[in-house]
């Protein structure tokens, strides 16, 4: 068993008692993917785990992502490294990966459910942590919509690049990122979802598409899919969708992808030292009808 303390945001959760260096039974499973369900992202404070501890704990979710870059820990590929440290000259991970607002992986044709991230040394300024992360609630985005455009919109698909957020990221003043190469490109084909999802924790829709990465609305004609997708990104990414979460050393943060967008802020230097580690859980298992004869019961 553990404590959880809900944030006063629209999302976000603290998990106590709980140490993800030990196995995970199908009650605690359980409970958390409820947890995640209802508060979208969750904190598990002073962990001390290693690769095959997070590794281990992110497996319980689904299949885990193998990154198109090297930046990953040395012998474990499902673990990416995030960082802006200098060893020999050399950057040891990426270091401004997630600087804007996006949904991990729904580039991908199987789309992502959670990232699992670990926070081994955190940069801070004025006795405060500093490269904050903001999240926004993407079940209260749809449920916020009018209502003509629920009508009218659903049904609709979207197409979501990675070129699109990975381009971005190359452009950025200072950025070491380089171009994708014709073969990186061809592990990250386009993918289309729709526009509105069940999601298979809570039963209820969500508004699923991201500055990141949508690149087109299909049914509809280029100039009327821009409009929409304008409109749609300013309406999720009101304040009053958004929690902050601010990192801690020793902090493992969980987040549902399909239920949130998310943005790092980018307000550390590199002399400010980063150092995170993550794992991204895709949606394979999570919409299986079968994931219930686990044990855990999903609505």
């Amino acid at each position: 068993m553990f404590n959880l303390i809900a944030k006063a945001h629209p999302l976000g959760a603290t998990v106590y008692d709980m140490d993800l260096s030990k196995s995970l039974s199908n009650e605690s499973f359980s409970q958390i993917l409820q947890a995640l369900g209802q508060y979208g992202v969750l904190c598990f404070p002073n962990q001390q785990i290693d690769a095959k501890n997070l590794r281990d704990f992110s497996a319980h979710f689904g299949s885990l992502q193998v990154g198109v870059s090297n930046a990953f820990e040395p012998g474990y590929p499902e673990v990416s490294v995030l960082s802006n440290i200098l060893v020999n000259g050399e950057l040891i991970g990426l270091p401004d990966a997630g600087q804007d607002w996006h949904t991990d992986m729904s580039y991908n044709s199987t789309i992502g459910f959670l990232n699992v991230l670990y926070a081994i040394k955190i940069p801070t300024r004025d006795g405060r942590p500093i490269g904050d992360t903001l999240f926004a609630n993407m079940h209260a985005a749809f449920d916020d919509l009018p209502d003509h455009m629920k009508t009218d919109l659903d049904g609709l698909s979207v197409t979501h690049d990675f070129n699109k957020f990975w381009e971005t990221m190359v452009r950025r003043p200072g950025s070491n990122r380089k171009p994708l190469s014709p073969e990186q490109r061809a592990k990250r084909p386009p993918a289309v979802h729709p526009l509105f999802l069940k999601h298979p924790i809570t039963g209820r829709k969500v508004l699923y598409c991201n500055p990141g990465y949508a690149v087109r609305i299909n049914e509809v004609s280029a100039d009327e899919s821009d409009q929409l997708l304008d409109f749609l990104f300013e309406h999720q990414l009101q304040s009053k969708f958004q929690y902050r979460h601010s990192w801690n050393e020793g902090d493992v943060l969980v987040w549902d992808h399909i239920g949130t967008l998310h943005y790092a802020l980018p307000d550390y230097e590199m002399h400010e030292h980063r150092l995170i580690k993550r794992c991204q859980v895709m949606a394979d298992k999570i919409f299986d009808p079968d994931f219930a004869t686990q044990g855990i019961s999903l609505v």
